[in-house]
């Protein structure tokens, strides 16, 4: 009898992995993108590219289903196609446990969960119920801590829930790790420093390289490399990019400049004067001692004035301002993320409710 062909990476997602009969929810539409509104000091200044945004989160939880890994993950091909050669169907039962019970994972790759989504989804649980079981295993105290599912139990918290519905699965320390790295890594919006710490976890605790990982996780060995360089920021620009203050592409500008001594004064330089990544850029070869045909026509710094109303402004208004300066031309960017944030920008800048 011919043998099935195997089929690997992650494309399938956990579902792959874990087969249940639950069907996997349509994932949330994005966040609709910042836009920008600007206000003119004297006359329209040169177009430029807009700053890079990171994309809004989008939540998407996989499938999941009660099965036992029968037999440890190999080490040396760590990806769901072996993982799912060593899974059980035999076991595919729900329980409910006290939701006081349940713990979170100290190696969940995501340490920040959007409050608005959490919300969202309690609210959805109040009407609905929790409709996905949270993937748990038993600990030795009779706790349960959570593999996947974090933001499914908070939510159900917030929405008063005493007991929830679970798959319990029989894996020890290394398995439940990989598990909650995976599916974690796979979602488009988790954060880069996240992201990079878990690969960090997984070559520590599973003692992998780099293309393990990347073999793992079905990503280009580059794309884990590029992410694992994310950790030699200094650790002032890791929160910022944490906090979502500057981008990937503000980072890789800070990463270029050799001393510790530059990358901590572009990072300033980033955050004082709202830079856009191509200006970053050019500051870095400025600060590498690089010359260019850019970096010769490089804008001058704005006046510690123009910083100064940016930053009050950004304080007042609650949204990202810029001001802008090019050969004499002056301009104020403020974003705006709908329609009703608009309004409200309006309303706070001209102390009225004009519609």
């Amino acid at each position: 009898m011919a043998k099935p062909e195997r089929r690997g990476g992650l494309g399938r997602g956990l579902g792959s992995l874990l087969p249940g009969t639950y069907d996997s929810p349509a994932p949330a539409a994005p966040a609709p993108e910042r836009q920008r509104v600007t206000i003119e000091v004297e006359e329209e200044a040169a177009r430029e590219a807009p700053v890079s945004t990171r994309p809004a989160a989008i939540a998407i939880e996989e499938e999941l289903s009660g099965v036992v890994l029968s037999e440890p993950i190999p080490r040396e091909v760590v990806s769901l196609t072996e993982v799912s050669d060593a899974v059980d169907d035999s076991d595919r039962s729900t329980d409910e446990v006290p939701i006081e019970k349940i713990a979170p994972n100290p190696d969940q790759p995501r340490t920040q969960f959007k409050k608005e989504e959490i919300e969202e989804l309690s609210n959805s649980i109040e009407k609905d119920g929790l409709l996905q079981p949270i993937l748990v295993r038993r600990m030795d105290d009779g706790t349960y801590q959570i593999i996947a599912g974090e933001r499914r139990w908070q939510a159900s918290k917030a929405a008063g829930l005493e007991k929830v519905p679970v798959r319990i699965k029989d894996v020890d320390d290394n398995q439940a790790l990989e598990l909650a790295l995976i599916e974690n890594i796979q979602r488009s919006d988790l954060n880069p420093i996240e992201e990079a710490y878990g690969y960090r976890r997984l070559m520590e605790r599973r003692s992998m390289t780099q293309a393990e990982v990347a073999q793992a996780v079905s990503k280009g060995r580059s794309t884990v490399a590029n992410a694992l360089r994310l950790l030699d920021l200094p650790e002032e620009a890791q929160q910022l990019l944490y906090e979502e203050k500057i981008t990937a592409g503000h980072a890789r500008a800070i990463l270029s400049v050799p001393t510790a001594e530059g990358k901590a004064k572009l990072t300033e330089k980033i955050v004082e004067g709202s830079l856009t990544v191509r200006e970053a850029e050019n500051l870095a070869r400025l600060l590498s001692g690089k010359r260019d045909a850019s970096s010769s026509t490089a804008r001058p710094p704005l006046p510690p004035v123009y910083k100064t109303v940016a930053r009050t402004l950004r304080e007042t208004l609650k949204t990202n301002v810029r001001v802008k300066s090019a050969k004499g031309k002056n301009k104020i960017e403020i974003e705006f993320k709908d329609e009703e944030d608009l309004q409200r920008l309006i309303h706070e800048i001209l102390g009225s409710e004009n519609d």
